[in-house]
């Protein structure tokens, strides 16, 4: 039996609230245009709804290709709790990114190009269609959920004999994507910082992705259980948990011989805001947890775990927004400060993602965990 926290229906009012203020705000950006509703210009481009919304929701959605790997290729098969909850987070996370991306769109109307148009030579092409063919695969993948549901013994009889096919296509289609964003910003050589400007980019962006779809997975199992009552067992996310120390030292090693490959060493010393903001993004969103993580008394332990990995989250969060919007501001004549209306859009997003999310995990079988300490 599962409990609810009194909290939840509170909760579920504020963000319902700020779902019709964003969806208002939405209605109005569509209609006077992207110059009335953002603080974006032709000199500073993409802003937060790209920044955020799309950079830091596909990695933070970056769980389901990570834990369906984990479990169905590598047979790691004491994960398999934690695999239905990552595909429907990631699914979830791309709807998100793909309202953002229509938010961001000049020409919204015009989304459906890349599809008839084809510009096999463009990196944008390839992020696009990696992010339409994986969140179909999302999808299907989320189909036995509703299928179980629903009781259509068929129907999921029938899927999860080709199943292994789309978590196969899944993993090929993230790991494109997801080194494909960094790839957009290699081609800015001339306006991002030599912090963050590299080469190597598509390669950190990956190995950054895979270390928050880790965190992502035990962050929210760690949450279901203290709103829901869905309590995953210690151990099993310490275990989970043991695999950042080594992908987050990968992490740093290459992001410092990088520098020292580059000349760039130099940099992490002038005093700038833009070094301040690169060191902290790696010393709180990486070396530190990495570190602790490495004890098992932390790893085992529910509170010292959450923060944990809640600062490898909000690592990956300050190395998206550094590269798409700290990194550009040196370069840039005119700077850039998020509207009021891009914030409150951009919370009301997530507002409803999280909306969403709650209910579809009281309503469908998505956990399934025994309750243990």
């Amino acid at each position: 039996m599962t409990t609810t926290s009194p909290q939840v229906p509170t909760i579920r009012l504020l963000f319902s609230v700020l779902v019709l203020i964003a969806v208002s705000l939405g209605v109005y950006r569509f209609y006077a245009g992207l110059g009335a509703a953002t603080n974006l210009n032709d000199a500073f481009p993409w802003g937060l709804w790209i920044g955020f919304d799309m950079l830091c929701g596909v990695a933070l959605a970056a769980g389901g290709f990570v834990l369906a790997g984990t479990v169905h290729i590598f047979g790691l098969k004491k994960y398999e709790p934690f695999v239905r909850p990552a595909i429907v987070t990631a699914l979830l996370g791309y709807v998100l990114a793909i309202i953002g991306l229509l938010m961001d769109l000049g020409r919204p109307w015009a989304i459906w190009h890349p599809i008839t148009m084809w510009q096999p030579h463009s990196v944008m092409f390839e992020v696009a269609w990696c992010v339409m063919l994986y969140t179909t695969v999302l999808f299907l993948e989320f189909l036995p959920v509703v299928f179980e549901r629903l009781k259509l013994v068929r129907a999921l009889r029938a899927i999860r004999r080709v199943m292994i096919v789309f978590i196969m296509m899944g993993i090929i289609l993230s790991t494109m994507h997801q080194s494909s964003l960094g790839s957009l910003f290699v081609m800015m050589g001339h306006r991002l910082h030599g912090l963050w400007f590299t080469p190597m980019l598509p390669v950190l962006f990956l190995i950054s992705a895979v270390a928050v779809g880790v965190a992502m997975v035990i962050f929210e199992g760690l949450l279901s259980g203290v709103i829901f009552g869905h309590r995953y067992p210690a151990r099993l996310l310490g275990d989970l948990a043991q695999s950042l120390p080594p992908i987050l030292g990968i992490y740093l090693g290459l992001r410092l011989m990088d520098l020292n490959a580059r000349g760039a060493l130099g940099l992490l010393v002038e005093n700038s805001f833009e070094s301040w903001a690169f060191i902290v993004e790696n010393l709180v969103g990486a070396f530190i947890p990495g570190t602790l993580l490495l004890s098992a008394r932390i790893r085992y332990d529910r509170s010292k775990l959450f923060w944990c990995v809640l600062a490898v989250i909000a690592g990956v969060v300050m190395n998206r927004l550094n590269v798409s919007l700290v990194g550009m501001m040196a370069s840039s004549p005119t700077g850039y400060i998020p509207s009021w209306m891009e914030v409150l859009i951009t919370a009301g997003v997530i507002a409803g993602g999280l909306l969403v999310l709650s209910v579809m995990i009281q309503t469908l079988p998505i956990r399934r965990t025994p309750e243990r300490a």
